[in-house]
């Protein structure tokens, strides 16, 4: 009978191998754990960034309806014509009569 060959790992082999898995396991979970967090992170930070913005939007909605407000409100023309006179001393025109005569008897040029 000659010698046989070992296919089995010493005890300091198996040692240094699982030394290795256990390192490589632990980095992976730490790399995996930080990638998490990053995404976590940059998701908060859009979902406030939107939020922001939502609330600008609804301010902006209300800033235009209360203009457009405004602008109905001004565009009468009582209001103008009270803005004008209160506040530029505007003097309002004398209502005018235009009295337009026709001669009935005339001949028209067409006929």
């Amino acid at each position: 009978m000659g010698k046989r060959k070992k296919n089995r790992l010493s005890k300091k082999q198996r040692e240094i191998f699982q030394t290795l898995i256990f390192f490589g396991i632990t980095i992976f979970s730490i790399v995996g754990l930080i990638t998490y967090l990053w995404v976590y992170t940059e998701i908060d930070g859009t979902l406030v960034a939107i939020e922001i913005q939502n609330s600008t939007v609804n301010q902006l909605t209300n800033d235009i309806k209360e203009l457009t407000n405004d602008i109905e409100t001004l565009s009468r023309i009582d209001n103008i014509s009270i803005r004008a006179r209160d506040e530029l001393g505007m003097i309002s025109a004398q209502a005018e009569s235009i009295f337009v005569y026709t001669n009935p008897y005339r001949k028209r040029s067409d006929d």
